[in-house]
């Protein structure tokens, strides 16, 4: 029966992976609307013919890549339960101490997972070598990789720990235990994260450029928003891509830019970034999302409370699981998170396409430069050979930020609307000039 079972899972992949390929490379288009053409916001205005082609070729495979990957993972884990692989690593760290075995099995499942998907770790990394994204060296690379393993594998055992403790102490109300104690983690792993995490990849320290940082201080106070220390992070032996962002939460929160962004960007276009990322900031996007993030992981574990215990009274013959709070049963719980976070992926990325777009348009409300915000979208388009306008399903599923297209036009609309208010204030003035006195 596990035979058929596992024979019937790899040829369900292989048809989905067929269909997206077609899907990918030869059906789905985004391309540019005719009413764009020839406009700021159409690449073959500022992107070369080379970087036009790189861009596409680079585009589909990073979107079939992601498309397949996923589903690949739940094929993993479903594999690893119908041979029997999660009773066997079970069996080895037989011991009567439930935490060490616990963290034995996990560190077994952990380590062959991280094998398994290692190749296509390595792809990616090549793929971006060669596209020009990446500038890392393999030794590196792999120094990042080795530091991912322990850093995930670490916060991991935690959460696999504390969870299975919670299913055998309350086989009912376990989901809701464990939603309690997200919420001081998330806090605690949001605040320790650019102290203690990332440093662990990067080197951080203050902006260098003390003329620039006194603008993006400057544009900070005109935000009301509080800040002392912008920070620079070198990250040119990595990568060309630019970015910017704000981190943390209370007293380590900070504003960091990568060094790429500072080497390839002016002044005006740096600071529009810098008002973006305060955009968040004035409309409590953090907040919103810590809210949005609570609530999907409060909804995704009462799901789980109810799913997992049908699948294993079900198939639990299949899938070599006599009760949930077998630690075996972790393979199907990582399918179900996934699995959920996949369908989940179109809604929490329209509500952060939402959020984005309004913290271009406060930017633009900060700055008024809408020739430094039109340049910085077509930097940006260029250093990641951006796809300026996906598929739909590559947007709703991948995109977590508005296509370039999107975000020009954007510009391109508020300029507009700023213009016309100008017209009509002149010619309100006008009127009052011209208004015979009574």
């Amino acid at each position: 029966m596990s035979k058929k079972w596992s024979i019937a899972a790899i040829i369900l992949y292989v048809v989905y992976a067929i269909g997206m390929y077609f899907y990918i490379f030869h059906g789905a288009s985004g391309g540019v609307p005719a009413t764009l053409k020839g406009t700021v916001a159409d690449p073959e205005t500022f992107m070369t013919e080379r970087e036009l082609l790189l861009s596409d070729d680079f585009s589909k495979i990073r979107n079939f890549l992601f498309f397949i990957i996923t589903p690949f993972e739940w094929l993993v884990y479903f594999l690893i339960l119908f041979t029997g692989l999660s009773r066997a690593f079970e069996k080895w760290v037989d011991t009567k101490w439930k935490l060490i075995k616990n963290g034995a099995y996990l560190f077994l499942l952990y380590l062959f997972t991280t094998i398994i998907f290692y190749p296509i770790d390595y792809y990616r990394y090549t793929l971006s070598k060669d596209y020009g994204i990446s500038t890392q060296e393999f030794s590196s690379w792999m120094r990042d990789f080795v530091i991912d393993f322990w850093v995930n594998f670490g916060t991991t055992l935690l959460v696999v720990l504390v969870l299975y403790w919670l299913i055998q102490k309350s086989a009912k109300k376990w989901w809701f235990y464990a939603w309690l104690l997200t919420i001081p983690f998330a806090i605690f792993m949001m605040y320790i994260q650019p102290v203690v995490i990332d440093p662990l990849y990067n080197e951080f320290y203050p902006l260098k450029d003390k003329e620039l940082e006194e603008k993006i201080l400057s544009l900070a106070d005109q935000a009301n928003i509080p800040s002392e220390h912008v920070f620079e992070v070198d990250m040119s032996e990595k990568t060309n891509a630019l970015n910017a962002y704000v981190t943390g939460i209370g007293d380590n929160s900070r504003i960091v830019l990568w060094d790429t962004t500072l080497n390839s960007l002016t002044d005006e276009e740096i600071l529009f970034i810098m008002a973006h990322e305060m955009g968040h900031y004035v409309e409590k996007h953090i907040y919103i999302g810590i809210a949005s993030y609570l609530v999907s992981i409060l909804v995704g574990l009462w799901l789980i409370a109810r799913i997992m215990p049908w699948i294993i009274s079900r198939f639990g013959n299949v899938l070599k699981i006599e009760k949930i709070s077998d630690i075996r049963s972790l393979p199907l719980f990582f399918v179900l998170v996934s699995f959920l976070l996949f369908l989940s992926n179109p809604l929490s990325n329209y509500i952060s396409r939402v959020q984005e777009t309004r913290a271009d348009e406060y930017a633009m409300e900060l700055t008024g430069n809408a020739e430094a915000a039109v340049s910085t979208f077509q930097n940006l388009a260029k250093a990641g050979l951006s796809e300026v306008n996906p598929p739909f399903l590559v947007k709703i599923f991948r995109y977590t930020h508005p296509p370039m297209l999107e975000r020009i036009n954007t510009i391109a609309r508020y300029s507009d609307l700023n213009e016309n208010e100008s017209e009509t204030e002149t010619e309100t003035e006008k009127e009052k000039q011209t208004k015979p006195k009574d």
